[in-house]
């Protein structure tokens, strides 16, 4: 009972303490097709350098690859935040800003430990958080036409997963998604005439997504290697391309100097699509088994499929690739706490599935974590720091860096007692 009250205040805490955090930090970058697209991993994964395909610990959840799931034996909830800074700066003028927000809800149960375990999850799947200011002046006229575009939104989801172990060597999981919430964007202009306001339109539109996509993951692993206490894994997972419903409504407004809606009117309501692409990765792990590992992933982006936007942007075929090693000295050790505790470090690279200013937009980023242990349960941090875009390439650079912070506590239930 006393892991079941813990979880309860821990859900309540969690969600208060996201209330005061809308979402992510503003991005120029994430005016593109879904907006940023988020990392699965969880805490402990964002400290290694955002890797899991193949690397998986039984005190925590694996999120990344439903087959490594079979390897959690007792009953795991995760729960966690992030908060980031950004530094934008296009050469000229620099703007800071930062924010934070939930970032998962996860519970993994053993149905049949060690052969079938299922998981459900609450997470968002992208962020939309930008604005973008213009002024320009009519040619042969004293007006100027002043424009901002604001972004706000993203997608959430909600899903089911499984593990299911063929033999002590193969895995394989399964993995349903429920998308759903919406995209907003305005897009407002001021006309001014001898600096006086003599119009205020702007555009609204709400783009509502609600529907299923699918994933699905295999692991190869061997323990015991070179007849010592060492494990090797190979980890695949698989995203399938998938056409989302979408209900889009757009609205022309008039508004006053102050902002207030004047008067309004819709010019579309319509249902359409738009393509979730394919994503597909590989990771490699190889450790000794809980004391150290080290993991590397690669995933491909294939956005070349991407479709059904009202914004037009180029896409390309993107890929992330991350790196990370963790350590723990002493497991067992009682009189040295800190010998007890989870060192990771790690890096990142990647290479967004879009262009700007044709070129590609490329993130480096370096990783430190590590989780303090309380029983079976712990406490996890990580941290990152990273640059995006470059002002010679794409006009634009983003410094930022992001701090995760996750809990997790263990237990074993439904374990019939032997004595009262």
């Amino acid at each position: 009972m006393q892991i079941k009250k813990r979880i309860f205040l821990l859900v309540c805490w969690v969600l208060l303490s996201a209330g005061a955090f809308a979402q992510v930090a503003k991005s120029p970058f994430s005016t593109f097709g879904w907006g940023d697209v988020y990392n699965r991993g969880l805490a402990q994964n964002q400290g290694m350098g955002g890797v899991g395909i193949s690397n998986s610990n039984p005190w925590y959840i694996n999120n990344m690859n439903p087959a490594l799931l079979v390897n959690n034996y007792v009953v795991s909830f995760q729960a966690g935040m992030q908060l980031e800074n950004r530094t934008i700066n296009d050469g000229a003028n620099s703007l800071k800003n930062g924010s934070g927000n939930l970032n998962y809800l996860v519970m993994a149960f053993p149905v049949k430990p060690g052969k079938w375990t299922t998981s459900i999850g609450l997470m968002p799947y992208s962020g939309v958080n930008y604005k973008l200011n213009t002024t320009k002046d009519v040619i042969g006229s004293n007006t100027s036409v002043f424009s901002e575009e604001t972004g706000s939104g993203g997608i959430n989801q909600f899903y089911w997963s499984n593990g299911v172990r063929i033999n002590k060597y193969v895995a394989v999981g399964a993995r349903v998604n429920y998308l759903f919430s919406s995209i907003i964007s305005e897009s407002a202009q001021t006309l001014a005439v001898n600096r006086l306001v003599t119009f205020f339109p702007s555009v609204y539109e709400r783009t509502y997504v609600k529907d299923l996509s699918f994933s699905t993951g295999l692991t190869l692993q061997k323990d015991s290697l070179f007849k010592k206490n060492y494990k090797v894994s190979l980890g695949f997972i698989y995203d399938f391309r998938t056409d989302i419903n979408t209900q889009t409504t757009q609205r022309i407004d008039r508004r006053s100097i102050t902002g207030v809606i004047i008067d309004s009117t819709t010019v579309a309501n319509t249902s359409g699509s738009a393509v979730m692409p394919q994503t597909y990765g590989v990771g490699l792990s190889f450790g000794r088994m809980n004391h150290w590992t080290f993991a590397t992933d690669l995933q491909i982006m294939d956005y070349n499929q991407l479709a059904g936007f009202s914004r037009p942007f180029q896409t390309t075929t993107g890929l992330r690739a991350g790196a990370g090693f963790e350590i723990t000295p002493d497991p067992t050790g009682l009189s040295n706490f800190l010998k007890r505790m989870t060192y990771r470090v790690g890096g990142s690279y990647e290479r967004y599935p879009y262009l700007v200013n044709g070129n590609q937009v490329k993130d480096l980023g370096i990783t430190f974590g590590l989780s303090m242990p309380l029983g079976l349960s712990t406490l996890d941090f990580g941290l990152k720091l990273g640059k995006r875009g470059s002002i010679v390439e794409n006009s634009i650079e983003e410094d930022y860096y992001k701090f995760y912070f996750g809990m997790t506590f263990n237990d074993r239930w439904f374990i019939k007692r032997k004595f009262d």
